[in-house]
């Protein structure tokens, strides 16, 4: 990983601070006993409420074992909360539908307001580089609201932060609570600032307060009625993905999708959205680092692939123009030039960003591209 990478530091040595907390991770933790932990927990909340927990879900891989393993390796009973984002693709939606009904859960779904969505994705690219706002918070936050609404106090996300970056290590037993939303999700931006800097040209639809309560998360003295414990299934057990993906695959007919600017062999990664290539897209001019780099790293510190394969892969498939820049540009009536205007001043140094049409375009076009557009309802560009 290079040091443009968001919250890594390295030491001396040159190994940095997510080497090291897989290290944590596989040397120093006793996962008999955070098993314990998690049988304790589940003691205290289970059959006291209409609902045992609630699940944030997507229909990625992550979700859908989190899903699994609380229902038939845990017998819980749960709500599964679905935020759509905007952006789901039939084959996760198809993975979604047969899991549910295999397991046999009962479903919240909340789609927002699609010109309020637009709206906040030029702004967060604006603002932060990052037309993701709306999903970050959308994702993180609405569920609270469903815990207090249905006073379901005990919800289950999947992967812990440690895996992946190091806003937190291994050793914190760390929840989702308003700190975290505020210092990692929200991209420093909360609801109320949101709200005073929408742009007008995007849309001509007035954005209010209520409709941005959904990425806003709930107030402390809301909250304090049903006294939630928000945690990560990724503290409890250790989280192998590729292990992981084979239970899903076995157990529920979880199938893979095409990615875009990601090798053959991943599959499981990202396939919920079609706007995943535009953000990779993104990371790569900024940071200089696209998902092949994240994806590469983490089979070489679980010995799966050697760092000479890893270099080859990421200088194969990172920094490809997504064909989903098409479908974004349309979204937001720009044009490609000012994208790359929008995206030069949140350049991570040392990393240059490339100038407008210095990335070769990607040779994937996932096979259901043409869906991308339908589903937005605007005419459709050849890639």
């Amino acid at each position: 990983m290079p040091e443009t990478s968001e919250t890594l530091s390295f030491g001396d040595d040159g190994v940095c601070t997510v080497c090291r907390q897989i290290e944590f991770k596989h040397e120093e933790i006793d996962w008999s006993e955070r098993g314990r932990d998690l049988d304790v927990l589940l003691k205290e909340y289970r059959g006291k409420h209409k609902y045992d927990c609630i699940v944030p879900f997507s229909g990625g891989k992550d979700s859908t074992f989190t899903l699994w393993y609380l229902v038939k390796e845990k017998n819980l009973k749960p709500l599964v909360v679905r935020f759509d984002h905007g952006f789901y693709r039939r084959t996760v939606n198809d993975n979604a539908l047969r899991t549910f009904r295999q397991l046999g859960v009962d479903v919240h779904q909340f789609t927002p307001n699609w010109q309020v969505v637009r709206k906040l994705m030029y702004e967060s690219l604006k603002r932060r580089g990052d037309f993701c706002w709306h999903c970050h918070t959308g994702i993180f936050a609405y569920p609270m609201w469903v815990a207090l609404e249905k006073n379901v106090p005990l919800l289950f996300w999947g992967e812990p932060d440690a895996e992946y970056s190091s806003f937190y290590s291994y050793d914190e037993e760390v929840e989702h609570n308003e700190h975290r939303f505020n210092r990692m999700v929200n991209l420093g931006i909360n609801a109320e600032d949101m709200l005073g800097m929408l742009d007008d040209s995007i849309s001509d639809y007035e954005v209010s307060e209520r409709d941005l309560k959904p990425f806003t998360f709930p107030p402390i003295h809301d909250l304090r009625r049903i006294g939630p414990r928000s945690v990560f299934l990724g503290h409890y057990i250790p989280w192998d993905v590729k292990k992981q993906v084979q239970i899903i695959k076995d157990e529920l007919g979880w199938r893979e999708d095409e990615v875009e600017g990601i090798p053959p062999g991943y599959g499981y990664e990202k396939i919920e959205c079609f706007m995943q290539g535009v953000r990779d897209y993104l990371k790569y001019l900024k940071r200089g680092f696209g998902r092949t780099t994240h994806l590469a790293s983490i089979d070489i510190r679980n010995e799966r692939l050697t760092r000479e394969e890893g270099l080859e892969l990421v200088g194969k498939y990172d920094g490809r123009r997504p064909a989903a820049l098409d479908v974004f540009l349309d979204i937001l009536g720009i044009d490609e030039e000012s994208f790359m205007e929008l995206v030069k001043p949140h350049v991570v140094a040392p990393h240059k960003m490339p100038e407008l049409g210095e990335c070769s375009r990607g040779n994937l076009i996932p096979h259901d591209y043409d869906q991308w557009w339908d589903n937005l309802a605007i005419k459709k560009k050849t890639p």
